[in-house]
């Protein structure tokens, strides 16, 4: 908890992201890296939705959530790659305080969008394996809509209260960022002023979160798996395989989210906090194409279809 005794509120109008001080030389070998995995991101995200998109037999709600989650992806690795990628060539690595808002409030935007889109995803396996035949009810295009609808609404409400939140406090100005984006806990740890609300509310929120998504996720396989391990041993393989692409994101997505807000101590770690904020940012969103292509056996004929007709 900050003392409030010195109050010398000065406004901040940009920020300078420090981001990973190395030599210079590492610095454009970072660079080179990062913008490999962020071409590799947009570029595996865009022909996941363009395939779903366009082959028929990929028309399902299981490839219609897929093919947001890729929406997703793509979106909120963009919201930091490029800024990132520009801050590693540049001497200065400056962002304006308003474009730090806006950064922040689209990250968590689609951060958050994507928890609730997982578990989306996990109540459709559920209702496609549990109840097949009420399956084209529970899941109509209308219900998909409006579930993927509630997942965006969900990440707005956080992003609007984490956003006013933390761009509420006061830095004295301090605008030197030890972090490569505007992230809540590197924000916090700047201010001047008393930020124990901002850390129950930031801890709260993730928390809250994290359990209401995996709880249904956990809930929903193990009633998926119960399900399955009843069925004849001929038909598991590849609905384990399908599932198994599900919680393979699910895990990686989990783990990194949890480390970075949800556990005690996370806003003193801002070397940690940067290697996990690489992993969910650039190298999850690039995996999870890789991950469901891969995995999937209607994507993967899917994608040679389309190879085929070339």
């Amino acid at each position: 908890m900050k003392s409030e005794s010195n109050r010398n509120f000065s406004e901040v109008t940009e920020f300078i992201l420090l981001g990973f001080r190395t030599h210079p030389k590492l610095q454009i070998i970072l660079f080179l890296v990062f913008l490999l995995v962020y071409v590799v991101t947009v570029v595996g995200n865009i022909s996941m939705i363009i395939v779903i998109k366009m082959d028929s037999r990929l028309q399902m709600p299981m490839y219609f959530f897929l093919r947001n989650l890729s929406y997703l992806d793509l979106c909120y690795s963009t919201v930091i790659a490029p800024k990132t990628l520009a801050n590693f060539l540049s001497n200065e690595k400056k962002i304006s305080y308003k474009g730090c808002a806006v950064q922040f409030f689209f990250f968590a935007l689609f951060v958050t969008t994507e928890c609730f889109l997982l578990a989306v995803m996990a109540f459709d396996r559920f209702s496609a394996i549990c109840s097949p035949f009420l399956y084209p009810v529970h899941m109509s295009q209308k219900v998909c809509v409006r579930l993927v609808t509630g997942s965006y609404i969900c990440g707005c409400i956080n992003s609007v209260v984490q956003t006013g939140f933390t761009f509420s406090l006061h830095f004295c100005g301090e605008n030197r960022l030890d972090h490569f984006f505007c992230d809540v806990p590197a924000l916090i740890k700047i201010s001047c002023v008393d930020t124990f609300v901002n850390e129950i509310v930031l801890f709260i929120l993730s928390a809250l979160i994290i359990i209401t998504t995996t709880t249904i996720i956990l809930v929903s396989y193990a009633y998926f798996l119960s399900t399955v391990l009843k069925t004849p041993s001929s038909g598991r393989s590849k609905t384990f395989s399908t599932c198994g692409s599900h919680i393979a994101v699910v895990s990686l997505f989990y783990v990194t989210v949890f480390f970075m807000y949800a556990q005690p101590g996370a806003i003193s770690s801002p070397e940690k906090n940067k290697v996990v904020a690489v992993l969910y940012m650039l190298i999850i969103p690039m995996l999870n194409p890789l991950i469901y292509s891969l995995r999937n056996r209607d994507v993967k004929d899917a994608v040679k279809r389309k190879l085929h007709r070339k």
